[in-house]
């Protein structure tokens, strides 16, 4: 892309666009909201085969399983495009603890009522530092621990066979499908939340825009 990161306004005016979503990203996350909605519907459906005649239970095992691995490859794209450009910043740890977490209290005393009080945000966004303490440490919990715990556990039973070793290592079967349920709870929860904390933009639908444009409005 080779649009600058941010454009400027005329001098005078305040405020400035940010380009803050490149394309791959944009294409990975409506790839992996659909992976994700799809998994959650069928994954209802395997689980609760007495409760829902959305699709067949054969049809649910089917398309869960094809869904994951196309999810799982989706997950190994957004790796590697991050690890191989420079907005891999935006998920650095921050090893100032103090700040750190300085930052992240500010952040949530804004989420929890400074947002509807009309304050400034304390996060200043920009292309490669584009999530504030809450999002990053969010965002670090769900891609780097949540997300392959999901993946390994589906696929071990996906394979019962092939990974019988690793499945009697951690505890058999059940206790593979138990963290496997537990992750897919965990990720209704986000998605849930993140549908939430995406209308709290400018507009309800700023934040959503932002994800099919890649630029972020000025907010204040």
């Amino acid at each position: 892309m080779t649009t600058s990161e941010s454009t400027q306004q005329p001098r005078g005016q305040e405020h400035e666009r940010v380009y803050l979503h490149p394309v791959p990203v944009r294409i990975w996350h409506w790839v992996n909201a659909l992976g994700f909605l799809l998994l959650i519907l069928t994954g209802f459906q395997i689980r609760y085969v007495d409760l829902f005649s959305l699709m067949s239970f054969e049809t649910a095992v089917h398309l869960h399983n094809w869904v994951g691995f196309a999810v799982i490859a989706n997950w190994f794209l957004w790796f590697f495009y991050y690890i191989s450009s420079d907005k891999i910043t935006n998920y650095h740890a921050d090893l100032n603890a103090s700040n750190f977490f300085k930052r992240y209290f500010d952040q949530a005393q804004y989420y929890s009522f400074g947002i509807f009080m009309g304050e400034k945000r304390p996060h200043n966004v920009n292309p490669h530092d584009k999530f504030n303490p809450m999002q990053k440490l969010t965002y670090q919990f769900v891609m780097f621990i949540t997300a392959p715990i999901t993946f390994f556990t589906g696929l071990m039973m996906w394979d019962v066979a092939r990974f019988q070793g690793l499945i009697n290592m951690v505890g058999g079967i059940r206790v593979v499908n138990t963290i496997h349920v537990l992750m897919f709870i965990l990720f209704v929860f986000f998605i849930f939340l993140h549908a939430y904390m995406g209308m709290l933009g400018l507009k309800p639908s700023s934040h959503y825009k932002e994800m099919f444009t890649g630029w972020e409005e000025p907010h204040e």
